[in-house]
């Protein structure tokens, strides 16, 4: 799993780097809303060589570690809503949202999605 706050590069960057060749999962949530996104990685933990027979990255977001520009692509690419305590975006390897998520979402049903 990865942050976006370690990195160099734009999430528009990023993700059009994993594009025809990954799937992403997109991960958001406020900073007083973690624990959103901690269930949802122990979950997926759990399940950590499925995430690699389906070619599937993760991507962490925390709000208070998004760049401006980043916030504003979420905005209009993904219809980010700030305020939303959790959101996330199953990516496909075409570029295109699989589906979108407003809690954490089951490894099972993530994996249908892919299929």
């Amino acid at each position: 799993m990865e942050s976006v706050a370690n990195q160099q590069k734009s999430l528009k960057a990023i993700l059009a780097d994993k594009k025809d060749h990954r799937n992403v999962l997109l991960l958001y949530g406020r900073d007083d809303a973690q624990h959103y996104l901690i269930e949802q990685q122990e979950a997926l933990i759990e399940v950590k060589d499925d995430l690699a027979k389906h070619d599937l990255d993760v991507i962490v977001i925390v709000a208070s570690e998004l760049q401006e520009p980043d916030r504003q692509f979420l905005m209009h690419d993904y219809k980010l809503i700030p305020s939303d305590e959790f959101s996330g975006w199953l990516i496909g390897k075409d570029g295109e949202v699989k589906q979108t998520y407003q809690k954490p979402v089951s490894s099972e049903e993530l994996f249908n999605q892919l299929h």
